[in-house]
């Protein structure tokens, strides 16, 4: 089995032409194809990704692992001038995975809808300069950085939020958001019928909440400082899936990504509240949170040629340090691929119980082409509490905190811009000894994982 998804993966690669990730547009193919007017917006897109794994640092998920994930998306919108009229399908699907795989919610979702929404106008009624709407009803989300609440583009299901949304955009990149959502709680969730990629209507209601406001404003030249806070109330009394949350997320964020020269982004977060370590069948009691993240990167992004940008990066997030609080960050509905490397069968780390400091390499060698490798090194920030996104833990930790290093290598190309895109990518977990020594750890190799995904957009 180990030759077989590793050969298939290599035939993927082969086979599929050489592109850079497509992006869908307001108005694709399809668009064109059947002469929509202008106040018509319709897209979509196909995308299919095969993934494979060897070796695991989940404690109970399969040692070598496959799945060929499906997803396919449909977009329209109607602009009628002050209000406007959308919707999009979407179906995840996942195949050829092993008993026991660790693919779950996140790859399957199918026949789904991850937005309809009414939009009004408001034009200039927030402030002269500035341009405002008011949005309702089922939507997707992109705020900041991404690192509390994102659009996931790698993961093949799609976060959505119901409720309300109020943006006002002003000159020189300013932006404020207001919104009160109720995430929706992806389904099915059983093992049978994630397997069968049985469809269920996804759902969301009052018993989880999130909101907040969002602010970003230029402070000089290319640099841009960013200030929000985001509530979180969920009541997990009667969801067996679920924890009991009432958090509250400030945080800031100062950046300047220029075409040319230094570039730098430095985010702080604070996490308060309370919350159950478990679901409300564990028997744990609800106890105060207290917790801090942080990130900071700054590299050189050269002019011309290649156009290469270098970069030294550090991310650090609390973990559990003793009982009767909870220290571990939440990262909310935040994305990770474009910091921590590929998610679904891999993403061995995330935004909680983890200080890593790294390197990133970019370059775009030729138009429509380019490539990426990082190298992090992963240690726990709290040695008696799990590792990021592992279950692996030593309540006792002595098996310390040195959790491994990681590389990963991605290729973009695009062979028809903004229609058809290849995106290859490898990473590597060298486990360190908390991987290798904790009671609950898995197989103590090293972990490989490779992944080959062709897109068409229409």
């Amino acid at each position: 089995m180990r030759k077989l998804a590793w050969g298939a993966l290599g035939l993927a690669a082969g086979l599929a032409p050489p592109a850079a990730q497509a992006q869908i547009t307001d108005d694709g193919l399809l668009h064109r194809a059947i002469g929509a007017p202008d106040d018509w917006h319709l897209s979509g897109s196909v995308r299919a990704r095969f993934e494979a794994i060897d070796g695991q640092f989940r404690e109970e998920a399969v040692n070598r692992d496959q799945v060929l994930a499906l997803r396919t998306t449909a977009f329209a919108e109607y602009d009628s001038g002050p209000v406007r009229v959308g919707a999009e399908f979407h179906d995840a699907r996942a195949y050829f995975q092993r008993r026991g795989s660790s693919v779950g919610t996140d790859v399957v979702n199918a026949l789904e809808f991850s937005q309809y929404y009414v939009q009004g106008d408001l034009g200039d009624a927030l402030g002269t300069g500035t341009t405002s709407y008011l949005k309702a009803g089922r939507m997707t989300m992109q705020l900041g950085s991404e690192r509390l609440v994102a659009r996931q583009g790698f993961r093949t299901s799609v976060t959505s939020f119901t409720g309300v949304r109020l943006t006002r955009e002003g000159e020189n990149d300013r932006e404020f958001v207001a919104f009160w959502t109720m995430p929706t709680v992806r389904l099915p969730t059983g093992t049978i019928a994630i397997r069968r990629n049985r469809p269920q209507w996804d759902r969301e209601n009052t018993d989880l909440q999130l909101f907040g406001v969002f602010n970003r404003v230029p402070v000089g030249g290319d640099t841009r400082l960013e200030t929000y806070a985001y509530g979180l109330i969920e009541r997990g009394e009667s969801q067996e899936d679920r924890s009991d949350r009432r958090l509250f997320t400030p945080g800031v964020r100062l950046f300047a990504k220029p075409d040319s020269g230094i570039v730098f982004e430095v985010e702080g977060m604070a996490q308060f509240g309370r919350g159950r370590d478990g679901s409300p069948d564990s028997g744990k009691p609800v106890v105060p949170v207290e917790a801090y993240g942080f990130h900071g990167d700054i590299g050189y992004r050269f002019a011309g040629g290649w156009k290469p940008e270098l970069t030294a990066f550090f991310d650090y997030y609390t973990g559990n340090r003793r009982e009767g609080r909870i220290g571990r960050f939440d990262t909310l509905y935040g994305a990770r691929r474009f910091e921590f490397g590929p998610t679904e069968l891999f993403g061995a780390a995330d935004r909680s119980n983890m200080l890593s400091p790294g390197a990133r390499m970019k370059a775009s060698p030729a138009d429509g082409l380019s490539v990426m490798g990082d190298y992090r090194l992963l240690r726990l920030a709290s040695a008696i509490d799990r590792f990021s996104n592992s279950d692996v833990r030593d309540a006792t930790g002595r098996a310390g905190r040195n959790a491994g290093q990681q590389i990963q290598l991605q290729v973009e190309y695009d062979l028809i811009k903004d229609i058809l895109a290849l995106d290859l990518g490898y990473a590597r977990l060298f486990k360190g000894r908390f991987l290798r020594d904790a009671p609950n750890a898995p197989d103590p190799r090293d972990v490989s994982y490779g992944y080959a995904s062709i897109m068409f957009s229409f």
